[in-house]
Formats: C-alpha cells, structure tokens, sequence
C-alpha cells in the first residue's frame, strides 16, 4: 500500500503496474511520486537485474565502496531513481543522464519532448528512496533509527529554539524518532533547495502534526509554498519529502514502496538488450 495525499487530505491505494504518467507527462507538475526499497526485501539474485539499470560509470562508482552495505544501497538508489523515471516516461532506464546543478544537486538531463523532471534522491543503511515531479523543487531524505546518539546535543548546534524545546519534553523513548523527524524535514527542505550545507539548519523550524516550516527571515523563503510529509517507511527508518509549489492545494503526493517485480522486470528487459 501507499499514502497518498491531495490538497493536504490523505487517501490509500495501491501502486498499480505501468507508468502512470507517459501519456500525460503535464499533470506531473501537480504531482509527487516518492518511491522508497527496502533493502532487505532485496533477494541475492534480485542485485544483477538493478545493476543491468544503472549506466557504466555509475557501475564504475560502485566498485570504489569499502563495505558491501555501502554498495548495496548505492546501487538500489540509482536503480531506484532510473526505474521510477522509466515508470514516468516509458523511456529505457539506462538511457537517462543527469548533470549537477549550481550547488552540485544532481538535475535530470530531459530527452527532447519531455518536460523539466525533478528528481532527488537519498539513501541510508538498508533502505533508498526517490522523489519525483515536474519543474517544482523537491527533496527527499531518509535516516536510520539507530544512526544518532545524544540527541540533545547535537539538536543544540543545529535546531531553532522551538524544536530544541519540543525535543526536551519528549519522553527519552521516543527522542530518536522525534530528533530524526525534525531532522529529515529539515533535510529535505535543504536539498529540494539545492544549498546544502551553505544553509542554516537553525534558519527555520519545523511543527510536524501537520508538518509546516517556518523562516526567522520572513524574506528569505514564503513558508505559503511548501508541503512536507513525514512518516515511518519501515520500523528502522524515518522519511521525509518537501516541495515547493506555485499552488499547494493542488499538489497531490503518492508515497509508497517501489514495486520490486517492475523493477526486476525492468532489469531483465534491460539484460536482454544489453
């Protein structure tokens, strides 16, 4: 199942087989697609088939990594990003090409006739996952439960004064979770941007239920203009997506896990090409 949501209300449906969008590219830009895998849904020969997606030199980067785990999720992500762009588009998945943008954010490169697609990546111990849209900003991010350790003090260095406060009353059980919330949200903010670490983390806040950003400089951004989503994707993970759009109640959002048998299928059809 995936979470769904438009004009801010949430629906559930499922993930149906065929790129939604290759006839009709243009309602894109009124639209999300967040694709998450689950690395240990993976099987030992499931990783040829993502391999065959993935272009030459990124085949050439995946052999730099020291630790399998490293690799693992640097290839599910690529092949993730290249599958879910097929889905879009119908076009073959190693075919697509990206260039780096002005603060070193990977762009699609579009093939003629197609609209700007945005796409953004992140991945983590065991799990990846994509955003996709037309022409609109868009970040995505997703972190480990297990990755941070005193919370408290590393949320003093890089929290606004609210999320500090919202951290310190939360019952020691649920800190993780709450510290990566925030977290997430703040990244994935930072990277549909594209500035990196140029920007502040204590620049803006984050409420989460709903999640609404908030700028101390009212000029530096219009808070009006953005949609964020939070959620578990599984139980050792946290996501967020944010994106920016010219009419947010328009903005509709799928969220769910990448269908594994597409992207085996596409890998083998990729195989036999090759």
């Amino acid at each position: 199942m995936q979470e769904s949501w438009q004009g801010g209300a949430k629906q559930e449906s499922s993930i149906s087989h065929g790129p939604p969008f290759r006839d009709k590219l243009e309602a894109g830009v009124d639209h999300v697609t967040v694709w998450w895998l689950d690395l240990k849904s993976i099987r030992e020969d499931d990783w040829q088939l993502l391999e065959s997606l993935l272009e030459d030199s990124e085949l050439e980067r995946s052999t730099r990594f020291h630790f399998d785990r490293d690799r693992d999720v640097y290839i599910a992500a690529h092949a993730l990003t290249r599958g879910l762009l097929t889905w879009w588009t119908g076009l073959p998945a190693r075919d697509w090409r990206f260039t780096a943008g002005d603060h070193g954010k990977p762009e699609v490169t579009p093939p003629p006739g197609l609209p700007r697609l945005r796409v953004n990546l992140s991945h983590t111990r065991e799990l990846a996952a994509v955003a996709l849209t037309v022409d609109n900003d868009v970040g995505v991010d997703v972190e480990w439960l297990e990755r941070v350790n005193d919370v408290d003090q590393l949320a003093k260095r890089v929290f606004a004064a609210d999320e500090r406060a919202l951290l310190a009353a939360t019952p020691s059980e649920r800190k993780t979770e709450i510290f990566l919330t925030f977290w997430t949200l703040k990244e994935a903010y930072v990277k549909a941007i594209g500035k990196g670490l140029s920007q502040p983390l204590d620049a803006f806040a984050f409420t989460l239920e709903p999640p609404v950003i908030r700028f101390d400089d009212i000029e530096a951004d219009d808070a009006a203009l953005w949609r964020f989503r939070h959620l578990r994707p599984t139980d050792r993970h946290k996501l967020a997506v944010g994106v920016r759009h010219p009419h947010p109640e328009r903005l509709s959002m799928e969220i769910g896990e990448a269908p594994l048998d597409y992207l085996r299928n596409l890998g083998a059809a990729s195989s036999s090409s090759a």
